[in-house]
């Protein structure tokens, strides 16, 4: 696998993740309406139902957790800006690749390996809401965990792949020049 194929893998987690980010982004448009008419059932009706309110916290959940892997290709998580935004792009470039390697990526393993059991626990029972009248989908929403998990980890792993071009084309950019000062 050459260079260019390895950046065009990159470009295709960035494609999947902005896609899944635009689609889970759709939930907070979901949240408001269902939220609203949790409100008018409530307060103008006098009914309530378990399953509405359930259904804000399962688009909360998917919001949060599908949209987290485009977050961080947009650049929009919280980073210290005290060194990163004045660094050079060769700096930058490597504070992304041990960012990536050294903490994302072994976090993202780790939220994998402990909550794989809890998923499969609640796949293997068809978990359901604790609540009679509420939604018989809680394994489907732990299933989110660790895809979540996936997610954050190809995006990291597509950080990397582009920090480790920039530092290469960087790295000949530099060698040109010290050629033609020769």
């Amino acid at each position: 696998m050459n260079a260019a194929q390895i950046i065009r893998i990159a470009a295709l987690i960035d494609r999947v993740n902005a896609g899944v980010g635009r689609a889970a982004s759709w939930c907070a448009l979901a949240i408001v309406l269902i939220g609203f008419a949790v409100v008018l059932l409530r307060y103008v009706l006098g009914m309530g139902s378990i399953w509405l309110q359930e259904s804000i916290l399962y688009a909360h959940a998917a919001l949060f957790l599908l949209a987290a892997a485009w977050t961080l290709k947009e650049g929009g998580h919280v980073r210290v800006d005290v060194f990163y935004a004045s660094a050079s792009p060769r700096v930058k470039a490597w504070i992304d690749l041990l960012g990536a390697m050294l903490l994302l990526l072994p976090f993202c393993i780790a939220v994998i390996w402990f909550s794989w059991p809890y998923v499969a626990r609640s796949w293997a029972i068809l978990e359901r809401s604790r609540e009679t009248s509420g939604l018989p989908l809680v394994f489907v929403l732990k299933t989110l965990i660790p895809l979540f998990a996936l997610m954050l980890a190809l995006q990291g792993l597509s950080q990397a792949i582009k920090s480790v071009a920039m530092l290469t084309m960087l790295r000949i950019g530099r060698r040109r020049a010290a050629k033609a000062t020769r």
